[in-house]
């Protein structure tokens, strides 16, 4: 039997489709031990049960905040022995929010940055920090091609999202000579419960097809995941267009 591209993963944003998704796939590849972490109880709660039902030996559930910056070296030290060593952990945590909103109430910009950039940041610098006490592993980050280029309609979210993407690139280089490789994901518009309503942007793509490009990156070893693969060619030329131009478009 081939070996499993991780036998034992945390995935902080457990909840999420998309990290549910993912998760899905890693079992099917022979991911056994899981961590699931994150903020709704009911959420994880069912990616438990999904693991289960999908073939996950051990499954170890904790409630985690990625903005409750305390939290973060106590999730690791809480980690069963039996789940040791890590081979991935996945950051799975965004908020889309609201951006007229975010735009009247400077509190509400500031919780989505915070949401977005500064906590996950914090946490990645941890699980960073753990994996390479481990002198192995890979941590895999799920940014957004709304890092790319700022849109008028999201660019509080796109630019946390930005922070969030720059930030981990340059912990991928620091990270290197650990034994820790870092991967950054960006993914087109998703449909899922976080986009339910929002208008669907063009190439939308769903949270089963960011996984199976996700688990296409994590074999080929890619520091940067596109999904769609075809979004890199079309935001690389996107980013050349004026403004006025990419504005209309």
């Amino acid at each position: 039997m081939p070996q499993p591209l991780a036998r034992s993963v945390l995935v902080l944003g457990g909840g999420s489709e998309i990290a549910r998704a993912f998760v899905s796939a890693l079992i099917s590849s022979g991911t056994r031990k899981l961590a699931l972490a994150g903020r709704s109880s009911d959420s994880l709660t069912a990616a438990e049960a999904e693991a289960k039902r999908a073939g996950a030996d051990e499954v170890y559930v904790a409630e985690w905040d990625a903005r409750q910056l305390d939290g973060h070296e106590a999730l690791f030290r809480a980690l069963p022995e039996t789940h040791l060593p890590l081979d991935l952990v996945v950051m799975a945590v965004g908020v889309l929010g609201d951006q007229e909103t975010a735009e009247q109430d400077p509190r509400e910009a500031a919780s989505l940055i915070e949401s977005n950039f500064t906590g996950p940041a914090a946490a990645c610098l941890v699980a960073g920090d753990f994996l390479a006490s481990q002198g192995m592993g890979t941590l895999m980050v799920l940014s957004s091609v709304a890092a790319v280029r700022m849109r008028r309609e999201n660019f509080i979210y796109g630019s946390a999202k930005a922070g969030l993407d720059g930030f981990c690139l340059g912990l991928g280089y620091a990270l290197a000579p650990k034994g820790v490789r870092v991967m950054v994901v960006r993914p087109g518009f998703v449909r899922t419960k976080m986009t339910a309503g929002k208008p669907s942007a063009p190439f939308a793509t769903t949270a089963d097809r960011v996984a199976e490009d996700m688990i296409t990156g994590l074999i080929a070893r890619r520091r940067i995941v596109w999904s769609p693969p075809y979004l890199r060619w079309l935001m690389l030329a996107g980013r050349a267009l004026p403004d006025a131009l990419y504005s209309r478009i």
